[in-house]
């Protein structure tokens, strides 16, 4: 059972932590490593465990678990679930303030991506032993940037960590490897296309549960990179009948 929340709640959370940012510094700091920025307690872990961790485990029954041999295995909520019983969620997502901060972090004007996209606002989850995902980007299809936030909600793991390799294969800079604990309320920010990235496997007793947001420059997408993109969706996260029952409706609804 989801956990009732007045929205406002959220929203003011959100606006009280961007209010709180130094944003010339964390600006130089994404920058300087290339399109990178993490936040540690960006909400305040005593909030996200009382508001928004009960959201993630309120929608648990939804969740489409996948596995790809050798590359990833895990669970995923997608946005359309998201939209109808976690809304708690979108709260952040549409924060104006938010988006505003995004907007002065990367230089661009960045847009919410559109409705039949299920990764808009989805969540992830690693709730059993060897739950992982091997080293990729975040390939942007869209004609434009897209980038990732996520954001951490539960984190009872020793094991499951972000790595994220930093300037690999970049003509001048020396790679630099991190691993990170997304702890209740960390935020890690990133441009899709540039951070090589992976999720080590989750050990025994463990829990691991992240929102992921992604916002984009341009909403657009070439018809057969949708259907491409359609397809890994349906396989490496939220299963073909939630993909493309939506992805059939929106464009009948065209």
């Amino acid at each position: 059972m989801v956990v009732a929340v007045d929205s406002s709640k959220v929203a003011e959370a959100v606006d009280k932590a961007v209010a709180a940012l130094d944003i010339e510094r964390l600006h130089r700091e994404y920058w300087d490593q290339n399109e990178l920025l993490i936040i540690k307690q960006f909400l305040p872990r005593a909030f996200v465990e009382e508001v928004l961790a009960p959201q993630a485990q309120g929608v648990k029954g939804e969740l489409n678990r996948n596995y790809i041999p050798g590359h990833k295995k895990g669970g995923s909520v997608s946005y359309y679930t998201v939209q109808e019983k976690a809304p708690r969620f979108l709260d952040v997502y549409r924060s104006a303030s938010f988006k505003n901060f995004l907007n002065r972090l990367t230089d661009a004007e960045v847009m919410l991506c559109p409705d039949d996209d299920p990764h808009a606002c989805a969540l992830y989850y690693y709730t059993e032993p060897g739950d992982h995902i091997g080293f990729h980007y975040d390939t942007s299809y869209y004609k434009g940037a897209r980038y990732t936030i996520l954001l951490g909600l539960v984190d009872r793991s020793t094991c499951c960590k972000l790595v994220c390799e930093l300037f690999k294969d970049h003509p001048t800079e020396q790679s630099r490897r991190l691993e990170l604990i997304t702890e209740p309320g960390d935020l890690v920010i990133f441009n899709g296309d540039k951070l090589w990235h992976a999720v080590t496997p989750l050990g025994e007793g463990e829990e691991r549960i992240v929102l992921t947001m992604e916002y984009v420059t341009n909403p657009d997408m070439n018809p057969v990179k949708r259907l491409y993109s359609n397809l890994k969706d349906s396989i490496g996260y939220f299963g073909l009948k939630t993909v493309f029952k939506r992805a059939l409706s929106g464009s009948k609804r065209s």
